[in-house]
């Protein structure tokens, strides 16, 4: 195990690390649809992925821009690392140019290149509901310049009443969707029981994804990472909603052209909410909730993080009401930077990490 000052010494520049994951998955596209046969190149993942990716790089070189003049700065927490005060008044809410590419750009070209309409349409209202809900808090921040957004229940019920119209839409489109599939022939039926967890995998997964985005690029990269597994997975029977996953893939490649370290935009709860959402749906509809778990491992550690360090701390409070912290920091990935990783390591180590994920997802897969 390389040490802090070894990671210190080889941790790779954000420009590098964003050129890196760049080539990487595009070369991953290329050969996922060379091996499935995929010739057509409207009916590939490298395809949308690339042209998603080169618009909204394009479209950031203007946004980031304005966001820059109509002062919409992030907020930095003050008990934060404290690397992490020079990132205050960097723009933020970036999430309002690379979402909507994603959604114009898979929901036409789905519809034209597959016929596949009604649920692409449907993952693209959920995204573009959740990321609505982002963009409320994000503006609640920077109207009343704080870190606060709008209540946490308020945001809460939000994510679960527009979670509750889209199972409306799913138990109508699709009834038999509470029994759910795993690899290797084992089949699960929920019943009414699917409901809740339906309802509890939007607000879960938009949720760690905006814990996850602490980081220079962290929630961008690791999100283009799974959304390619996602997309390759359902590929042979969803082909609209791959091109929905690789067009999210690519935006948010084209984000991190803005958002690689030292970042000069954050994608805010707009972006990390509407991706949540994106995730969830595409797993809900396609009933591959088994492969959600398994590609949003890093985002569910980053949760069990915050839950592990506010659980230990609230059980070890003195007469004083001073509790004990299970790490430096939560999430994970401040933990570590206190820990002595620079940025770059920490989120070089989590895009290996959900590479790892990919791989072990598309091996299962084999076996369904």
């Amino acid at each position: 195990m390389l040490s802090d000052k070894a990671f210190e010494q080889t941790a790779p520049s954000g420009k590098s690390l964003f050129l890196g994951l760049l080539l990487g998955l595009g070369g991953t596209a290329l050969l996922l649809d060379w091996l499935s046969g995929r010739t057509n190149p409207f009916l590939s993942i490298t395809m949308p992925l690339g042209t998603s990716a080169l618009i909204t790089a394009g479209l950031g070189y203007w946004v980031v821009p304005q966001l820059q003049a109509l002062k919409m700065g992030q907020f930095i927490r003050e008990d934060g690392p404290e690397s992490h005060l020079k990132k205050a008044g960097t723009p933020t809410m970036g999430g309002i140019f690379f979402i909507p590419v994603a959604l114009i750009l898979s929901g036409g070209w789905a519809a034209i290149a597959t016929g596949q309409t009604a649920e692409v349409l449907a993952a693209i209202a959920l995204t573009f509901a959740y990321g609505f809900i982002g963009w409320l808090d994000d503006w609640q921040v920077l109207r009343y310049r704080s870190n606060q957004g709008i209540p946490a229940k308020l945001r809460l019920g939000l994510e679960f009443g527009c979670a509750a119209l889209f199972c409306i839409w799913l138990s109508w489109s699709q009834p038999e969707i509470t029994t759910l599939a795993f690899p290797f022939g084992f089949i699960l039926p929920l019943g009414l029981l699917f409901w809740p967890l339906a309802l509890f995998v939007g607000a879960a997964e938009s949720n760690a994804i905006n814990l996850t985005d602490g980081l220079d690029g962290l929630a961008a990269g690791t999100n283009a990472i799974a959304l390619v597994g996602l997309g390759a997975l359902i590929a042979p029977t969803w082909p609209g909603l791959m091109i929905f996953c690789a067009c999210l893939s690519g935006s948010c490649l084209g984000f991190l052209a803005h958002n690689y370290n030292p970042a000069r935009v954050f994608m805010g709860d707009t972006g990390s909410l509407a991706l949540g959402g994106a995730i969830a749906a595409v797993g809900l509809i396609t009933n591959t909730l088994w492969a959600l778990l398994i590609l949003s491992g890093v985002f569910i550690v980053e949760t069990l993080s915050v839950i592990a360090q506010v659980t230990y701390y609230k059980a070890t409070k003195n007469p004083d009401g001073i509790g004990k912290r299970l790490f430096k920091m939560a999430p994970l990935h401040h933990h570590l930077e206190l820990t002595g990783w620079p940025e770059t390591g920490v989120v070089v180590v989590f895009y290996g990490a959900a590479s790892l994920l990919v791989v072990l997802c598309l091996t299962l897969g084999r076996f369904r």
